[in-house]
């Protein structure tokens, strides 16, 4: 089958069919065993009263009373010594009869052959009219005894109630399939509006709306279809931007190197001037380094795949190495440094953890002026270490502060750019943070510093 509709169709009316086929062999099993005992009974206590009524009014004319008995919906079969038979009420279908059955019921004994009647797998034996599937009792006529086969006559008693059943069964099934043709439309249309959904996500156009207002299993797939595609166009906005961020990051350097090394090809240049053009290359050369260092390694973050290396350390220990480090920058500047850094010992990475001190103790040198002052505090509670790293630094706008930590995010560029920053580190921050468990957070006012607070978890 080429479509779900087709599919669910087809399944729905075998399903139908085999249903029905199975609920008549069901029916049919039920009579024999249940239903065919009861009838055999019933119908034999008919032919006894039948029997006793004419034995006790010997008056009534045979004929004439064996006719009303089968005017009132029975079949009756009188057959004699000399096997003659006379045949009263509806015809029967089959009229052969063993003699040994006849000749049997002659000699007194009730024939059940209603209860006897062969099971057949599609044919219940109450409507098989055939002679053999009667009831026969011995009766007395004039001194004579005669056989008399006796059964309900189906077309006369349950007739127009078969037609009635006949055209209930026929328009049941007819409306049935065409509810299911109908129905499976409703089911299958949301399905046909997903598959056509999916062919613009693969062409790339995400902004697609599904009105599927359903609550049920299809209504849920909508919804997380249309939330997956809305992540996939975030996705890939922010794809776009960090490679035009890429891409002007490196472009811009590329043009001071590719400038000033034209420039360092003209012969009137003093040395002087060659030198710092020299240095400018320096620079920007050992700017696009870092820049590809940083993108390696938020490439390797991002996998998050057996990355971390953990072991036990003393982050504490780790702190104080990163600011001994970095001790050249802060006393040029004149920084105060404020110390609260009892011993605490986590397991997690160090070498990612130290890149974390060294781009927050970096970037509060970096943005603190002359003769400021940072602190770092550490504190423990219920196994989670609390690192703040406090500075008296230019500090960080309103508007600024909920994308500090988005990839190539610079809150002052013109700063940024002549500190050589990349805007990768506090993204690269936030993520090895978070690698290990544990989140960060930033507070901020404009002109009144900045405070970064860390907190990890596995501390002692």
């Amino acid at each position: 089958m080429k479509t779900l509709y087709l599919r669910i169709v087809a399944t729905t009316i075998f399903v139908m069919i085999l249903s029905s086929i199975l609920a008549f062999i069901i029916s049919n099993v039920y009579y024999q065993y249940s239903l065919k005992p009861f009838n055999d009974a019933k119908v034999t206590k008919m032919a006894r009263d039948v029997k006793t009524f004419y034995e006790n009014h010997p008056e009534v004319n045979k004929d004439d009373y064996l006719k009303s008995i089968g005017q009132l919906g029975y079949q009756l079969y009188l057959v004699d010594e000399k096997e003659r038979g006379v045949f009263y009420g509806g015809t029967f279908r089959e009229r052969g009869l063993n003699p040994d059955i006849v000749k049997d019921v002659l000699n007194g004994h009730v024939y059940h052959g209603i209860s006897h009647f062969p099971s057949k797998l599609f044919i219940t034996g109450f409507f098989d009219n055939v002679l053999a599937n009667t009831i026969g009792v011995p009766i007395k006529v004039n001194d004579q005894t005669y056989a008399l086969f006796i059964r309900p006559n189906v077309e006369v008693q349950f007739g127009e109630l078969r037609i009635f059943f006949a055209i209930i069964l026929l328009f049941t099934i007819v409306l049935s399939i065409l509810f299911v043709l109908v129905s499976t439309r409703y089911i299958v249309k949301p399905i046909i509006k997903l598959t056509d959904a999916t062919k613009q996500l693969a062409q790339g156009k995400y902004n697609i709306k599904l009105n599927v207002k359903r609550r049920d299993e299809i209504g849920k797939l909508a919804s997380h279809f249309s939330q997956m595609a809305r992540s996939l166009e975030q996705l890939e906005e922010m794809r776009q931007e960090f490679v035009s961020n890429v891409s002007h990051e490196i472009q811009s350097p590329l043009a001071s190197i590719q400038g000033f090394s034209q420039t360092l090809q003209t012969e009137n240049l003093s040395e002087d001037e060659r030198q710092t053009y020299l240095s400018i290359i320096e620079n920007e050369s050992r700017r696009m380094s870092q820049l590809s260092k940083q993108l390696l390694t938020l490439a390797s973050l991002d996998k998050e795949e057996n990355i971390l290396e953990k072991s036990t350390f003393d982050v504490a220990a780790q702190m104080k190495q990163v600011l001994m480090m970095t001790e050249w920058s802060w006393r040029e500047k004149e920084l105060a440094i404020d110390m609260e850094l009892p011993s605490a010992f986590i397991r997690a990475d160090e070498k990612l953890l130290h890149q974390v001190w060294t781009n927050l103790i970096t970037n509060s040198i970096k943005f603190t002026e002359n003769g400021g002052s940072i602190s770092l505090r550490l504190r423990k509670n219920d196994g989670e270490c609390q690192i703040e790293i406090k500075d008296t630094g230019i500090g960080i706008s309103e508007k600024d502060l909920p994308h500090i930590f988005n990839r190539f995010y610079k809150a002052d560029k013109a700063r940024s750019r002549k500190e050589g920053s990349s805007g990768l580190g506090l993204a690269i921050t936030k993520k090895i943070v978070e690698l290990h468990g544990g989140h960060i957070h930033v507070e901020s006012q404009l002109g009144k510093g900045t405070t970064f607070i860390v907190n990890l978890p596995n501390c002692n």
